[in-house]
């Protein structure tokens, strides 16, 4: 089939907008030749180009299907009527009346899609959503990303003539700006990327960073150094450069006394370069960049101008560093007061407080009064580099540098680690000073912001809430800490927002969240680490044999329950001996009884498993019960005290977990 290729030529497109660019150019231009029944498209962006290519129907295709065109409303003035007619060259008897609008929609036949893809083609394109764009060109009326350059549009190899902005196609395209100046000429999508290999632009963008990741590890092997894995900045190195040429430059010996965080943002945010280990792991005194050149003398000279920026980018950092450590951490409290965490919640100094507070009350709680006055402390002083000179230079780094700053080494790892976990894949605090304080956070979070109403919706959440409470979850569940939440949330709504969260994160994780609901149901708590452990032995139970089984038969008497219930009221009441005349019902009565008293033990001592344990010692009474026994007797007595036996069933399996929550 033949060929559509279109490459967009313009200057440098930021990194973080091409690959969205390219599958929304993709996707307007596929959608506006639907009658030409695009297939095998494909994308290719890089720094100074996007590009697409598909196999169309261009032989005969029709737009006849184009969507309407709503026309003015019925009833508008004759003006803007005849204005919409003569935009579109059509007559009156064109429109349809559709609700309160005049609709037009176009009936044009088969067509050869070289005159159609004129039509469609630079409206769409032209169009193309950027996050932030520019107007340039004589006119000024014409809003891209950057100066579009040149347009290159073939179908089957030939020239398609459209314009789009001040720029009007052409077969012709350009490669390296310095290394292969000039234009040469296209005839397919193939042959084009062939030629910028060529001329030195990989326009592959997975090819180009796959070619960045391969050349900067053997770049760093070749000094018995390894890359720090930093998916992120390579993504973002090959939307910068069309010709990765790896490099290693060296870290002045002085600059490595700074805290490796430091050293090491700063050459990401600022520069662009990746940080490097020695063989022990440790931090080495070298970085890895890329350039966009082959240089004659084996890239020396770019190496030296690099290593003299990254000297000027480390000196600032390293005034920074000297200027904080002056004053002690405590210092910088007092400047809290000035700056607002909240309009209606007070500032970061009033917050501190708070978390001090919670942080020591948290580690009470756990058991653990010996380091309550720590725990209290590292809270009061978490927030205190939001003010100093590092953290004002580098936002990445607060709680970081709080920790080198701290002058108890407990505390400072309390407050390195209070904002985690950050994300799903973060790693949570560890120890129990660290855990007190980054629970006390994000509780103080919760807690503040539900005390002012400020609650997540479901368009919005701009106070991250979600993420505090399921960083609080992780927290607790991943370090096992035994903790009632409810006397430190003061708030019972909150509660079951945490609890909604837990039933969310068992959701994404594939696990059972109904699970959660027959424990918690059955007995409501505010210990998540018990409550999940409850969870777990359930779901071990459920995956049995007896297990399963014994759900069949509860299903089976509570579904005979609903049913008779109904007629009669509840079945409850005491069972009358000699009443029970099948072996079967004696057999399942006497072990119902003896059932009722272990499970009543065990739930009285935390011993959940134990009582699910109890429960298969029912399965085989149960099973014979319903098969050899008639539960709806003919007698009235005989039907009362069987559905009774079935209510005491129901009664101590709903002790352990309510079962109709299960699904399935």
């Amino acid at each position: 089939m033949p060929e559509f290729f279109l490459e967009l030529f313009s200057e440098e497109i930021p990194a973080r907008m091409q690959a969205a660019a390219a599958e929304q150019l993709q996707r307007i231009v596929e959608r506006a030749f639907g009658s030409l029944r695009p297939r095998a498209g494909k994308i290719w962006f890089a720094p100074r180009r996007i590009a697409y290519r598909a196999e169309i129907d261009a032989a005969l295709s029709s737009d006849a299907g184009t969507a309407a065109i709503r026309g003015p409303r019925v009833g508008a003035l004759p003006a803007a009527i005849e204005g919409f007619l003569r935009k579109h060259r059509v007559t009156a008897d064109a429109l349809e009346r559709e609700g309160e609008f005049f609709v037009l929609r176009p009936t044009i036949g088969n067509r050869p899609a070289r005159a159609i893809i004129p039509e469609v083609l630079p409206s769409v394109v032209s169009k193309l959503p950027w996050p932030k764009s520019m107007r340039w060109g004589e006119s000024g009326d014409f809003a891209w990303v950057r100066p579009l350059r040149r347009i290159t549009c073939l179908l089957d190899g030939e020239v398609v003539p459209i314009t789009i902005g001040p720029v009007t196609a052409s077969d012709e395209s350009e490669g390296h700006r310095f290394m292969a100046p000039g234009t040469f000429r296209v005839t397919s999508a193939a042959q084009w990327e062939s030629e910028l290999e060529r001329r030195y632009v990989v326009a592959d963008a997975a090819k180009r960073r796959a070619k960045i990741e391969a050349g900067l590890r053997a770049e760093a092997a070749s000094r018995g150094l390894t890359l720090v894995e930093d998916a992120a900045l390579l993504d973002e190195v090959a939307g910068l450069v069309e010709f990765p040429v790896p490099l290693i430059g060296r870290i002045e010996p002085r600059h490595m006394a700074l805290p490796p965080e430091v050293r090491e943002l700063s050459m990401r945010v600022n520069q662009r370069y990746f940080a490097t280990r020695d063989s022990s792991g440790n931090p080495a005194p070298y970085f890895a960049f890329v350039a966009n050149i082959e240089a004659n003398d084996g890239g020396a000279t770019i190496v030296a101008g690099n290593e003299r920026v990254l000297r000027a980018r480390l000196a600032d950092a390293e005034h920074f560093w000297n200027l904080d450590r002056k004053h002690s951490l405590s210092d910088y409290l007092p400047k809290l007061k000035s700056v607002t965490f909240h309009a209606r919640l007070g500032t970061q100094f009033d917050r501190a407080e708070r978390i001090a507070t919670l942080a020591r009350e948290i580690a009470a709680a756990l058991g653990y009064d010996s380091v309550a006055d720590q725990a209290e402390r590292a809270g009061r002083l978490c927030k205190a580099d939001l003010v100093t000179g590092m953290v004002g230079e580098f936002p990445e780094l607060q709680g970081i540098m709080g920790g080198y700053y701290a002058d108890d080494p407990a505390v400072g790892a309390a407050i390195r680690t209070h904002y985690q976990p950050k994300g799903p894949s973060d790693e949570v605090s560890r120890g129990i000073i660290p855990c007190a304080v980054a629970l006390a956070d994000k509780l103080d979070t919760l807690r503040e912001f539900f005390r002012i109403g400020e609650k997540p919706t479901g368009s919005g959440d701009p106070y991250a809430l979600r993420r505090a409470a399921l960083g609080v979850i992780r927290i607790i569940l991943e370090n096992r800490l035994t903790l009632k939440l409810n006397l430190l949330l003061e708030n019972t709504e909150l509660f079951d927002f945490i609890l909604d969260r837990l039933r969310v994160k068992l959701r994404s994780e594939g696990r059972r969240f109904d699970i959660l609901n027959a424990v918690f149901e059955a007995a409501p708590d505010d210990d998540l680490l018990r409550i999940m452990k409850r969870a777990d032995d359930l779901g071990n139970f459920l995956a049995t044999d007896n297990g399963a089984n014994l759900v069949v038969a509860y299903r089976r008497a509570a579904n005979i329950l609903r049913i008779e219930d109904a007629k009669d009221g509840p079945h409850i009441g005491e069972i009358e001996p000699l009443s029970l005349i099948a072996d079967e019902e004696i057999a399942f009565r006497n072990k119902l009884d003896d059932i009722i008293k272990s499970v009543k033990i065990f739930l009285s001592t935390d011993q959940f498993g134990a009582a699910l344990g109890e429960l298969t010692t029912l399965r085989e009474p149960v099973d014979a019960f319903f098969e050899h026994v008639t539960v709806n007797a003919d007698d009235p007595a005989l039907r009362r005290n069987r559905l009774r036996l079935l209510a005491r069933l129901r009664d101590v399996m709903h002790q352990i977990a309510d079962f109709s929550k299960l699904e399935g």
